[in-house]
């Protein structure tokens, strides 16, 4: 949580990565998406997060209730993927990217660990992020304490994960996340994101 936030508020964290760094993810797309999309989903949440403050919870009806607490569920989602899908494009030290970068040396060695190499992983996960092409969601590298391993998992939507797991790395699937730079070309906005 930022030091100026309060249970209650949050603020939309400040865009680090440099849109000029991210070779073929135009400026437009990246400001567009995290603007609209990743600040959509904070604003939504902290309406919501109001809401639920102040609701009186013995007579609210179950049916508003239920739905504040399904449509807060998948705005925090939203917000934590987006959050790891920007810092997971990289482009915010002082150098621009040089172009399919390659994990860090302890990430590496886990994927290894878990997936047989670099390169299997990245397949498997290139692989399930074409597969959303057309659809809409997420693929999802995440740390499972429960089965002791990084595992690749995609989620529908926001608010669809691996129970417990920490998420690392996420590719955004929904259209917002490409269509202006790509049109339906998903599986080439994969590609572009796994060689930034």
């Amino acid at each position: 949580m930022d030091a100026r936030e309060t249970p209650e508020t949050m603020l939309v964290r400040p865009l680090l990565l440099k849109p000029q760094w991210m070779n073929g993810l135009s400026e437009r797309l990246l400001v567009s998406h995290y603007e609209n999309n990743y600040g959509g989903a904070l604003r939504r949440l902290n309406a919501i997060r109001a809401r639920l403050a102040a609701l009186d919870w013995a007579r609210a009806p179950v049916f508003e209730i239920n739905g504040l607490k399904r449509e807060e569920a998948m705005a925090a989602g939203s917000v934590i993927l987006h959050e790891v899908y920007f810092d997971s494009l990289g482009g915010q030290g002082d150098d621009p990217p040089t172009g399919r970068e390659e994990p860090p040396a302890g990430l590496a060695d886990a994927l290894a660990r878990d997936f047989g190499s670099v390169a299997v992983w990245r397949a498997e996960f290139t692989a399930m992020a074409k597969a959303l092409a057309g659809g809409s969601g997420w693929v999802i590298l995440a740390w499972s304490e429960r089965l002791g391993r990084l595992v690749n998992h995609w989620a529908a939507d926001h608010a669809h994960g691996l129970p417990g797991a920490i998420p690392i790395l996420a590719l955004d699937m929904y259209e917002h996340a490409y269509h202006l730079d790509f049109g339906a070309k998903a599986a080439a906005y994969v590609d572009r994101v796994m060689g930034i």
